[in-house]
């Protein structure tokens, strides 16, 4: 085909159907990924088992749709558009029901998605493949050659514009319910336009049919109650799945389905959750709290340790959050003021700290990681090393870690502290419960040496006007841990996801200020893979 004929060319109806069918194979395979993580998380386990069933599923209706193209029809090509479209309305109104089924499968923690991506995502991908070599068989292209080359050729584009679309204009704007939605109308209208102009009653009948399914499996959808309470607003972020729910008093906000902040609603100033005032543990640990100006949170949830330093210390708090849409749910249902005092900017962590070589910090709180999701990038000895070097002479830095606090679950925490100690002279941690169960473990890192004794830090808390009492955290000082089989974490090799592995079907639990403790999630072997968590104050 030379330029001059690009103009007046149209695809013709099998082309359509490849084009169509690479869309929605994409933007399938990128849905994927919200649909999962709040499950299973969004780990490079993750996303390895959503492109490998996919490609294996897309690979298995290549071979099986070549075998059955001989006898290739237009019409059959619109009855498998048709049984896609049916699929997704499944997915529709039962994937959390799937997910739940299928996370109880025994598997490790590597491979605990597989059995729901399979069900959830193999067979439409599967019927999806059916369509290339059908096309091929029904071009007009003279050759096996170019019939085949010209259709995987309108596949790919049909998939590139599916890529792009979902990613950039559908997650952002709506949610994963309506973009499967649309997904599906898209297939009950190119299944019904291929038939055309000779469309018999059966195909009528059945475009019919499946747009009633489609809708109704959103008006009924079995998520539509929620066991967490009522539902005060929920949205599909760039980032992430973000909810916030009532629970009577107690208002939690929700990203990827896992709890991140908490707001008591009658005592909005109460710490719901015991290790958010660990994060005060900076100001009894720097010699003079009157010389502290400028604090540096790196991730803001509910903003619930941003606004206690605004409102109880003399000092200017910046807030790095990539999601800005969780900045604008903080202040619209956590009380979250911006004022001179406090800034928030979209951006992540390190990529702020290095556009800001010139800024200083005398506290600098990273608290961004979740306890199934860990941006490998915000753990590295590089990271520690910026992280200095943006502090003052004196500063220190509080790192939220989820992790155990010994034995294998431990990993993580160990590698983290070992990698900390490269960058900092002196490493403290804390745990926030006397359980061995994986809870909020805080590291303390000072720029210059300290040498602090529990007595020095107690003698502190007694002597300084601290708007909580650090007590019960001076009294989970830790001992230094063995780091002798863990790795320093590098930008080169940073294998956090191995490090996470075993904190599989182990309970995360959370102190909460009330006196009470939380379970988020009590794994057994029968429920692997429901991995709910918590990371952000």
């Amino acid at each position: 085909m030379d330029v001059r004929s690009l103009a007046p060319y149209r695809l013709s109806k099998p082309e359509i159907a490849v084009f169509v069918s690479g869309i929605v194979s994409m933007g399938i395979e990128i849905l994927a990924g919200r649909v999962i993580a709040p499950q299973f998380g969004s780990s490079i386990y993750t996303w390895g088992s959503i492109i490998t069933v996919c490609l294996a599923a897309l690979s298995l209706g290549y071979w099986q749709g070549g075998r059955r193209a001989k006898r290739a029809t237009t019409r059959e090509m619109s009855w498998i558009l048709f049984g896609t479209a049916i699929y997704i309305a499944v997915l529709i109104y039962g994937s959390d029901l799937l997910l739940t089924y299928t996370s109880t499968i025994p598997l490790g923690a590597r491979y605990a998605s597989l059995p729901a991506v399979t069900a959830l995502f193999g067979p439409p991908t599967y019927l999806l493949g059916f369509i290339s070599p059908y096309a091929a068989e029904l071009s007009h292209k003279e050759g096996i050659g170019e019939a085949s080359g010209h259709v995987y050729a309108v596949g790919t584009i049909g998939s590139i514009l599916g890529s792009t679309a979902t990613t950039f204009v559908l997650i952002p704007e709506f949610s994963i319910e309506t973009i499967s939605l649309l997904f599906g109308f898209l297939l009950v209208a190119t299944a019904f336009a291929i038939t055309l102009p000779d469309v018999s009653r059966s195909t009528t009948g059945t475009a019919v049919v499946v747009s009633l399914l489609l809708v109704g499996s959103l008006v009924g959808s079995v998520s539509a109650f929620d066991h967490r309470g009522d539902v005060v607003y929920q949205t599909q972020t760039d980032q992430q799945q973000l909810e916030v729910i009532d629970d009577g008093e107690i208002r939690t906000m929700y990203l990827d389905g896992a709890r991140h902040s908490a707001m008591d609603l009658e005592e909005p100033d109460r710490h719901v959750f015991e290790y958010t005032k660990y994060f005060n543990l900076p100001m009894a640990m720097t010699d003079d709290m009157d010389e502290v100006d400028n604090v540096l949170f790196i991730g803001g949830g509910g903003y619930t340790g941003p606004k206690e330093f605004k409102d109880e210390y003399d000092v200017d708090v910046d807030v790095v959050e990539i999601d800005g849409e969780v900045t604008d749910a903080a202040e619209e249902y956590f009380r979250l003021e911006h004022g001179e005092n406090m800034t928030s900017y979209e951006e992540d962590g390190r990529r702020f700290l290095k556009d800001a070589p010139d800024d200083k910090y005398d506290v600098i709180v990273l608290d961004a990681y979740k306890k199934e999701q860990v941006p490998f990038h915000l753990t590295t000895v590089e990271f520690m090393e910026l992280i200095s070097d943006r502090l003052t002479d004196d500063g220190i830095l509080l790192a939220n870690v989820i992790s155990g606090p010994s034995g294998s679950a431990g990993e993580f925490y160990r590698a983290q502290y070992k990698t900390a100690e490269q960058a900092f002279p002196d490493v403290y941690s804390f745990r926030t419960s006397s359980s061995n169960s994986i809870q909020n473990i805080e590291l303390v890192a000072t720029n210059e040496e300290t040498d602090f004794t529990q007595a020095e830090l107690q003698r502190r808390n007694d002597e300084r006007d601290l708007p909580v009492d650090l007590e019960p955290a001076i009294d989970n000082y830790m001992d230094e841990p063995e780091t002798g089989d863990t790795p320093v974490l590098t930008d080169d090799h940073a294998p956090v996801d191995r490090l996470l592995d075993p904190m599989v079907g182990q309970r995360y639990i959370i102190e909460e200020s009330d006196g009470s403790t939380s379970t988020t999630q009590t794994e057994t072997p029968a429920s692997i893979g429901a991995r709910p968590a918590v990371a952000s104050g």
